[in-house]
């Protein structure tokens, strides 16, 4: 089987992304930025959303993919690419690695760095929360055997919500803000509780004890 007509019948998702082609390099960078931080991924470019292939000039496509990755990636980003054919017309594949050390950061339309995640087949803004996470990932910590009253009312309230946002969280337990994200990426980093970032908000959730 065509390898390219069977990443097609795939469609778009976290891992994999259709480009008619790349004319707004810093856009571009964002995807890149986001498929890096979260499992890796690859862009068609000269495939439609809809999975028709149009086909594109490689090799312009590579010089803007190149530009994207270098100049409004930070730190700058390395991607793989190669040329792939459906008939005559080439289709030009980049894929990118995910990274160990999170985040790479990509320009936004304001030129403000900015850090995105891969949700689905969407390009998100990463949050406080999450960032926080990784960077606490480097220096794990053990999870302690109980939880003071502060910690032990902020799983409390999460588990009664079945799923909350951040702001109903700092409105239902009343802690200062910034105490409040700290224990949450505490909780996150020992796997107590799950966090759900969609196009629609961010979600928070008591993991199941097994």
């Amino acid at each position: 089987m065509n390898i390219l007509k069977s990443y097609i019948r795939e469609g778009e998702h976290q891992t994999q992304d259709f480009k008619f082609r790349v004319d707004d390099a810093k856009k571009i960078a964002r995807t890149l930025a986001a498929f890096a931080n979260t499992d890796g991924g690859r862009l068609l470019i000269g495939v439609k959303d809809n999975g028709k292939v149009v086909g594109v000039n490689p090799e312009e496509e590579f010089h803007v993919i190149q530009g994207a990755a270098a100049m409004y990636c930070k730190p700058e980003l390395e991607v793989k690419t190669q040329i792939m054919q459906d008939d005559h017309k080439l289709v030009l594949e980049v894929s990118v690695d995910e990274v160990e050390n999170k985040p790479i950061k990509a320009l936004d339309e304001n030129g403000v760095w900015k850090t995105y995640v891969r949700r689905e087949d969407h390009t998100l803004l990463a949050n406080k929360i999450l960032i926080g996470v990784w960077k606490k990932m480097r220096t794990k910590t053990s999870t302690p055997q109980i939880f003071d009253e502060d910690e032990q009312l902020i799983l409390n309230t999460i588990e009664e919500a079945k799923e909350i946002t951040l702001s109903k969280l700092y409105r239902a337990t009343k802690l200062r803000k910034a105490f409040v994200d700290k224990l949450l990426i505490l909780f996150i980093t020992w796997g107590v509780v799950e966090m759900n970032i969609t196009p629609g908000g961010t979600y928070f959730s008591v993991r199941e004890r097994v």
